[in-house]
């Protein structure tokens, strides 16, 4: 077991690397991994996760969201969960844990804390997952669009540009809101910490738009541009 800083662990344990976050740091236990164990209590998340999500109960007093990565689109057809070797850095849970868990040093009340990540290599492909807490008491925004003030949304997607990261798919599903009117961004994968130009915060919220659109039709549309107004009115640097 390595020591990479205060707050995370790397693990090494035949073809299996994990990295562990506070409070989860332990000695490797693949069992964490495995929906099929009966401590976890797995329950299978009903949409999203492309049917690869589960909350589990961890051994911490804690809920979290275990996640495999699966392909889409035509490629996904064929190979469902491996991915080409291109070093561990590169790996989609590695990648997408460092990001959170920069995210939960700046906007830890809009981020959910990464828990754990792991990748098993073979050869020059690999398969991963993510363990991440869950946040209790959530709707996605999809589902509570009438019950949500496009402020709040508005200055949580702001605030994680403000701190230079670009999400890959900010739509309906990956904003939360629980029962304190807070506002969760979720679904990290392939996101990356960049220099948040108008063309990257602008993708975002297009992305948004028509999420919100497919989903909640007119009025989708209609709640966007609310957000879309309360971002530009909160943006210290608009143009």
């Amino acid at each position: 077991m390595t020591l990479l800083d205060s707050r995370t662990f790397h693990v090494h344990h035949g073809q299996y690397h994990t990295l562990y976050a506070n409070p989860l740091g332990r000695v490797f236990d693949e069992t964490l991994f495995d929906p099929e164990n009966p401590d976890l209590r797995a329950e299978k998340v009903s949409k999203g996760g492309r049917q690869a999500a589960w909350f589990i109960d961890l051994p911490i007093d804690m809920q979290g969201v275990l996640r495999f990565y699966r392909r889409g689109g035509l490629v996904g057809k064929v190979v469902h969960q491996r991915y080409a070797w291109m070093g561990a850095g590169n790996t989609r849970s590695w990648a997408e844990f460092v990001v959170m868990q920069y995210l939960q040093s700046r906007i830890p009340q809009h981020v959910p804390m990464p828990l754990a990540a792991m990748y098993q290599r073979f050869g020059w492909s690999y398969e991963a997952a993510i363990i991440v807490e869950r946040v209790p008491n959530v709707q996605p925004l999809a589902t509570c669009l009438d019950q949500v003030d496009p402020q709040a949304v508005a200055t949580a997607i702001l605030a994680m540009h403000e701190v230079g990261v670009w999400h890959a798919d900010l739509n309906a599903y990956n904003i939360l809101v629980d029962a304190f009117d807070q506002v969760w961004l979720i679904d990290f994968d392939r996101a990356r910490r960049v220099s948040m130009d108008d063309k990257k915060r602008q993708g975002n919220l297009l992305r948004l738009q028509r999420s919100l659109q497919k989903v909640c039709g007119p009025a989708g549309g209609l709640w966007w541009e609310d957000v879309n107004r309360a971002y530009l009115q909160q943006w210290p640097n608009k143009r």
